[in-house]
Parts: structure tokens; sequence; C-alpha cells
């Protein structure tokens, strides 16, 4: 990965206006922020910047309210949070650009923490327009990216910033970029990866990149049904995407030239229907009776699962392995999880996992915070995995 800039690399901050990029997006429910991490993971970014007697000033967006000011989309609504986590007190101007931002930049201290108003209440954001760019621009002395979440987008506060003031990298994405570089940049051999989730046709791009960069690529999930009927084996009324049986050939036949084993499951866990507790039994996989859905793969293909974790020094995960989410079809996505998490803990292994259902499901198994990296990115971390350029990183780079 090309050179980026971080706070190392700043000095004498003092009375500097620092414009920080972070990802505020944290859901609300009745006025109230329900879940705290996004505002966690850039606090240190922030707390450290201040200490320095920067002033700091936050752009963030929230929601989608498509250029126009929305109520509910306010900023305003997680300020008493935000104030929370950084255990001080926080300003916050009506605006992110104009007089209102004006006045409220100009009257801060040092060491001041601003926070702006939702970026996406002007088209300009999300169209990179250059006239708003400069309006934000027109704030800040030096310009910090700490929303690796965003670092997919093209927009004005991730992207277009960069073009004006120089550009650095805060603690979290530097820790998210430093943790992507091990788990498939310039990983240590051999890479195993882990793709789960229902569909085949939300990953192909992901799988085709994949099978060139990876040591073993591990297929779970409704995905493996499309692999496994692929194959000729009938899978009775489970998950399966019976038009992408050709896609799915020719992933296996990328992976065979490229020398990447594919595992796919060799038994599996089916039952008549998709509810907790439902009746069940574990069958081979070329045996799933007409009536049933494989909602989970089964105890021998878990061990193939665990004996490729074993050997390798390096693990991307994506996506579990089954119904995770209702019980028991947990069992084989907690067992592989844990068995990592062991593995990483032991200094065997570097596991770099990501996605939505990815953090639920290793929170579910009690070992997200035994993992080398959790990335709570979503579509910019699968976006890295695809192999796409994510211009938010690229700027940062070409400006390191």
């Amino acid at each position: 990965m090309p050179a980026f800039k971080t706070l190392d690399d700043l000095t004498n901050l003092s009375g500097k206006r620092v414009l920080v990029r972070v990802d505020l997006n944290v859901p609300v429910s009745d006025g109230k922020v329900t879940d705290k991490t996004r505002i966690e993971r850039v606090a240190p970014t922030i707390q450290e910047l201040s200490r320095e007697g920067a002033k700091v000033i936050l752009l963030a967006h929230f929601g989608r309210p498509k250029g126009e000011p929305v109520a509910d989309m306010s900023l305003s609504l997680i300020v008493s949070a935000v104030n929370e986590v950084l255990g001080t007190k926080i300003l916050f101007a009506a605006d992110c650009i104009g007089p209102d931002a004006e006045k409220a930049v100009d009257s801060m201290k040092d060491g001041d923490i601003l926070l702006l108003e939702n970026t996406r209440f002007h088209k300009g954001e999300e169209k990179n327009d250059a006239a708003f760019t400069e309006a934000l621009a027109k704030n800040g002395d030096i310009f910090v990216n700490d929303a690796f979440s965003a670092a997919h987008r093209a927009h004005a506060s991730t992207e277009g910033l960069a073009h004006h003031l120089p550009a650095y990298a805060g603690r979290t994405m530097q820790e998210e970029l430093e943790a992507l570089e091990k788990g498939l940049g310039n990983p240590a051999r051999p890479v195993v990866a882990i793709v789960g989730g229902a569909k085949v046709s939300t990953k192909i791009d992901l799988l085709q990149n994949l099978v060139k960069k990876v040591d073993a690529l591990v297929i779970g999930g409704g995905m493996a049904n499309t692999f496994v009927a692929a194959k000729g084996v009938n899978v009775g009324k489970s998950l399966c995407e019976h038009d992408l049986a050709e896609t799915a050939k020719a992933i296996m036949a990328e992976a065979e030239a490229s020398g990447c084993a594919i595992v796919l499951p060799v038994d599996g866990v089916v039952a008549r229907e998709f509810k907790a507790g439902a009746a069940n039994e574990t069958v081979a996989i070329d045996a799933i009776p007409a009536d049933a859905m494989m909602l989970d793969v089964g105890p021998k293909s878990v061990d193939a699962v665990s004996d490729w974790i074993s050997k390798a020094s390096t693990l991307v995960w994506n996506g579990p392995l089954g119904a995770f989410e209702i019980e028991p079809f947990d069992k084989a996505t907690v067992a592989a999880a844990r068995h990592a998490a062991e593995q990483t803990k032991a200094g065997k292994l570097i596991s770099v996992a990501g996605g939505g259902d990815t953090v639920a499901a290793l929170n579910h198994a009690g070992v997200a915070d035994d993992f080398s990296y959790v990335s709570t990115a979503g579509g910019a971390f699968l976006e890295w995995m695809e192999g796409k350029e994510l211009p938010g990183v690229a700027v940062l780079t070409k400006n390191g």
C-alpha cells in the first residue's frame, strides 16, 4: 500500500483548525443513541488533537437527507452521546458551511471540539461539488480523515477536501488500513478467507477477487448451496440461486487455475421450517431431503474449516456459515469463530473480519474482541475485499 500521512506527521497543532471527517452515523431510537461504537472508535483521534491544542472541527453525515435539512437527521440529536464518550462538552453549529459555521469556528478556543451540522444537508456533499468543498475547506487549515466506513464514497468531506488542505489519516483510519494491509495487501501466508451470507449474486466481485489472492476460500451460508448445486447435487428446498450455476463453475475454475482451494460443506444441518428450535437433522451434503433446507453446515464441515484455520497464518472473514441468528443453526459459525479466536490469542493467526452480519456473528460467539481486527465499515470493507480502489483512501495515499 502506498504511504499515507498520519497524526504522527503533525506538529505544532496549537491553534490550528483541523477538519476531522468522522463516522457518527449511529442508530438512534426515541431520541437516544442505542449503539455508541462508532463514536468510541473516533474518540482517540478527537482527544489526541484536542490535547495538542488544535481546534477540532468535526464533519459527519447522518442518514440520507438527500441534500435537504431534515429535523430527525440533525447531528444535534447525538451531541449528548458524543459528550458522554469524550468526557467533555462539545460545541455545535447549525450548519457545516456559511455564516453559522464560520461564527462557531471563529469563537473556538485551542482544544475546543466543534461538531458541524450534517454535511448531507447540502446537495454539494454527495456530488463532491467544487464550490461546496471550498466552503468546507475555508474553515480549516488541516484535513484529517478518520471515516474509513465512508471512504468508498467520493464525497466532498471524504475525498474533495484532501485536494484543498494537507491531508492525514486519523487513528481509526490508520488502524483499519494497517489491518487490511495485513489481511490481503501483504499478508503472512497461508491466507484463508471465509465468505458466507445468503446470496452469491451480492458477492460475485468479492469471490472473483479472493480466489486470486488467498490459498483457501471457505464458502458457507446460503451461498454454499449455489456452489454445491452447480456441482450437480440436489439441495432440496435450500436457498439457492440456480441461475448462477455457470458463475459458480467459473469461480471454481478460476480458483483451480490460481491454486486456491475451494472449501464447500460436506454435510449440513437441515430442517423443514426456518424458525428457532425447528426439528432438524444432520445429513451428508448429497443426501438433503427434497422437502428440507440446509440452514447450517454440519460438524464434519466445521472440522474441515477449523483445520484450514489451524493451517492459516492469516484469516479474512466476511459472512456467517449458517443462519446464525436462530438456534440451533448458529453452531458452525460459533465453533469456527471461537477456533479462530483461540488461534489469534495464541499468536498463531492474524484475523481480520468485517461486515454487519459478521460483526453480529462474532459478538454472538463472544469473540469479537479476540480477533486481530474487526471492521465496522460495511460497504467500504466489502469494496476493499473486492479489490476496488476507495476514493477516500486513494486521495490520502496520493497526498502522502
